[in-house]
């Protein structure tokens, strides 16, 4: 069974079609990447998948079950947790309690533990920052762990970002434009971190507009012009796709 499996997935805003029937599927512990040019309905499809934004119609299924209509802090309790396109982080605090902040999601405390600092609530809080440490660990930006989020550099912050999303231990990581503002050596460091997040079974969908780095680390490509698929498969047939040449790649001139 898929991973995920979207079918028929449909989209509208005031009569306009963002996201037009909409079916794929995505393997377990591949990296899928979504492309198209600009107003394609890529970051409109992520809304859906995350439970941003209602579907007109379509089914989403998530290990089977069925995901459309859920809201988003289920969808991320089931495991499919999502970056966005805006780093969006909490700059008066530290790059650890910004990290912290992933974990919470799947917090057990109530209220009362909370109220009364708990013996159970302290042992959470410690498990919580051990794994905030870890996904900082991962991305390598530990030694900024108790410097202001928002003292970082540009890309650091992408990175804390990230590691905010894998601190809620998703099964599916959904990465909104990654490499946007990145340069050269980071965009490089982003597609190591992306494999390496593969090799530890954890399955990626990537919406990106550097096609190198795409090229590089995707299984499968679905790519996606007005709204609709016009192309799905693994990037060397993806390449060749004269539709995906006329509709994406020859904007690139």
């Amino acid at each position: 069974m898929a991973h995920l499996q979207v079918q028929g997935l449909h989209k509208t805003f005031d009569g306009i079609i963002a996201v037009n029937d909409l079916s794929f599927d995505v393997q377990r512990n591949e990296i899928c990447a979504i492309i198209g040019p600009n107003g394609a309905g890529k970051t409109t499809t992520f809304n859906l998948l995350s439970g941003v934004l209602p579907a007109n119609r379509g089914e989403i299924f998530f290990d089977g079950n069925e995901i459309l209509g859920l809201p988003p802090h289920d969808i991320a309790r089931r495991g499919m947790v999502r970056t966005f396109q805006t780093v969006s982080l909490f700059d008066s605090m530290t790059v650890l309690d910004n990290v912290k902040v992933g974990c919470h999601g799947k917090a057990g405390a109530g209220l009362f533990s909370a109220a009364l600092r708990t013996p159970g609530l302290r042992r959470e809080e410690k498990e919580i920052t051990k794994k905030a440490m870890e996904a900082l660990k991962l991305l390598g930006v530990a030694d900024r762990a108790y410097d202001q989020a928002g003292s970082l550099p540009f890309g650091q912050q992408r990175l804390v970002d990230i590691a905010r999303a894998l601190a809620a231990e998703p099964e599916m990581l959904l990465l909104d434009e990654p490499a946007a503002g990145l340069n050269a050596h980071e965009t490089a460091e982003l597609a190591s971190l992306v494999l390496a997040l593969k090799n530890r079974g954890l399955t990626v969908m990537i919406i990106e507009h550097d096609m190198e780095l795409i090229m590089e680390i995707a299984d499968s490509i679905v790519v996606l012009d007005q709204g609709m698929k016009i192309a799905y498969g693994p990037p060397a047939l993806i390449q060749k796709e004269p539709k995906v040449i006329i509709a994406y790649l020859g904007d690139e001139e």
